[in-house]
């Protein structure tokens, strides 16, 4: 019978990529959540025990333990507040009595990476003092301490994220000299894993890390080229605090202030390992380099795909792409242009105009519009709208269209096309029919993934025609599949 394994803080980062690699290695899997509808939409709900529980009360655990082997340990106070270390404290102590009355063989928990004995930061002082209370519970605990976390949703890995790809040139403070061991997700899901197999008795902490120790100066200009953005200008200065720095992280990103605090209070000493005995105990593995964990948060090893956090795909390809419960700041920035509208007419009718769009048929919206927007392109050496298309009626996978490439079809549903015109980022366009409570609906999206400081300040520029091209577009489909409908020519395109 395989052993069964307690997670808590499943609605979280690591928690929530854990479960689906526990289960993957066939243990049976209960989540404690304190609010269980927030695990509703996982799509490995259904294949694990999920039970109401708050490690800061109590309530719940005494059931939550019964019969497990393993019990993960991973909910932290982020956001701070008054008081916050005396509650992460009383939830410690709530779970390792009922993991110890439950008689739970094992206890994991992921905390933070700093020196020991030295002026921490109140957040990893919190940390080490979790740590210290599951130690001393009675149950063989495996407290693992990591620092920077390279995975697509991580607080840390999305603050670096937001840093580079916003700021060409940056002052900051000192703590962009501290040296750091940053790990790939997936290095640290496959330990956390693997240590509900350590050997009995073992209670103690265990730093992880990966292969590089680097400054954080050093990781924003490795983040910068393996993004494929210029180097950036780092300009140090002694002045400002961690207080500031956390106001001055939020202001310049979409990380919000209270969550920058933390992060950055914890960079004002070194993270790097002092041991990796872990490796030893559950067989030497080679970790994920910097670069390489990077290029893998970004999906830059398959950027042809918009299977990102805007995708309607149910669970990400591996455990560094994003997930649809990450926050809204995590995944990247991303922009887009949503319109709908419902039409007087059938579902095929749309579809005809939406797959004839483009080449000799046109863009139905300014057209002016779009004839500069390819001259534009063809000046700066893209390809314009010199192309047309291959078939005037019908599109296919790989189709050239304009300045367009088709990258999706799903025959009466969906058209994507995907950007080659030359833009500071991967741009697409989705036109997509459906019908809802009985009518039909046409759908029309932009997508603008921007790529360094230039990315933003391009969609910055032309947000102000969005209304003119896309929803003119939008309205002039409509108008043309209702003529169609009715037998009549479809008017200006």
């Amino acid at each position: 019978m395989s052993s069964s394994v307690l997670v808590t803080g499943a609605t979280g980062y690591i928690g929530g990529r854990l479960v689906p690699e526990l289960l993957a290695a066939g243990y049976r899997v209960r989540c404690l959540a304190r609010t269980p509808d927030k695990l509703r939409d996982q799509p490995w709900r259904d294949r694990v025990e999920v039970v109401r529980g708050d490690v800061v009360s109590g309530e719940g655990l005494d059931g939550a333990f019964t019969s497990v082997d393993t019990a993960y340990y991973l909910v932290h106070s982020m956001s701070g507040g008054r008081g916050f270390a005396d509650t992460d404290a009383r939830a410690a102590r709530n779970v390792a009595r009922a993991a110890e009355e439950a008689g739970t063989v094992r206890l994991v928990y992921l905390g933070g990476l700093a020196p020991h004995g030295g002026d921490l930061s109140p957040h990893m002082a919190s940390r080490e003092e979790v740590g210290r209370i599951l130690l001393e519970s009675g149950v063989p605990t495996a407290v693992l301490r990591a620092a920077v976390i390279l995975g697509s949703g991580s607080a840390s890995f999305e603050m670096l994220r937001h840093l580079t790809e916003r700021l060409p040139v940056m002052t900051t403070p000192r703590w962009v000299r501290s040296r750091v061991q940053p790990i790939a997700v997936r290095d640290v899901l496959r330990l956390l894993v693997e240590c509900a197999e350590l050997p009995e008795g073992v209670n103690r902490t265990f730093d992880v890390g990966g292969p590089e120790a680097l400054s954080y100066a050093r990781m924003i200009q490795r983040f910068a080229r393996a993004a494929g953005i210029a180097r950036r200008l780092i300009i140090p200065v002694p002045v400002l605090s961690p207080g500031l720095s956390s106001l001055w992280v939020g202001l310049v990103t979409p990380v919000p202030p209270a969550i920058a605090r933390p992060l950055v209070e914890s960079l004002r000493h070194d993270a790097v390992v002092g041991e990796d005995d872990l490796s030893a105990l559950l067989g030497d593995h080679d970790r994920i380099g910097f670069d390489r964990a990077v290029e893998m948060a970004l999906r830059r090893v398959d950027e042809s795909r918009v299977d990102t956090r805007w995708s309607s795909a149910a669970w990400p390809s591996a455990p560094s792409d994003p997930l649809p419960s990450d926050p809204d700041w995590a995944g990247g920035s991303l922009y887009t242009d949503v319109r709908a509208r419902y039409v007087d007419a059938g579902p095929e009718a749309v579809w005809r105009v939406v797959e004839g769009i483009g080449g000799e048929h046109g863009w139905y919206s300014w057209p002016l519009a779009w004839a500069a927007r390819g001259w534009i392109d063809l000046a700066v050496g893209g390809v314009g709208l010199r192309r047309g298309r291959r078939d005037p009626e019908r599109l296919r996978v790989g189709d050239s269209l304009d300045f367009w490439r088709v990258e999706e079809v799903v025959p009466g549903a969906l058209l994507r096309l995907r950007a080659e015109m030359r833009l500071p980022g991967p741009a697409w366009l989705e036109l997509g029919v459906s019908r809802v409570r009985g009518r039909t609906v046409y759908h029309q999206r932009a997508l603008f993934h921007p790529r360094g400081l230039m990315g933003h300040l391009y969609w910055k520029a032309v947000t102000p025609f969005h209304g003119v091209v896309f929803g003119a577009m939008a309205d002039n489909i409509v108008t043309a599949a209702e003529r169609s409908a009715r037998g009549e020519a479809p008017g200006p395109r």
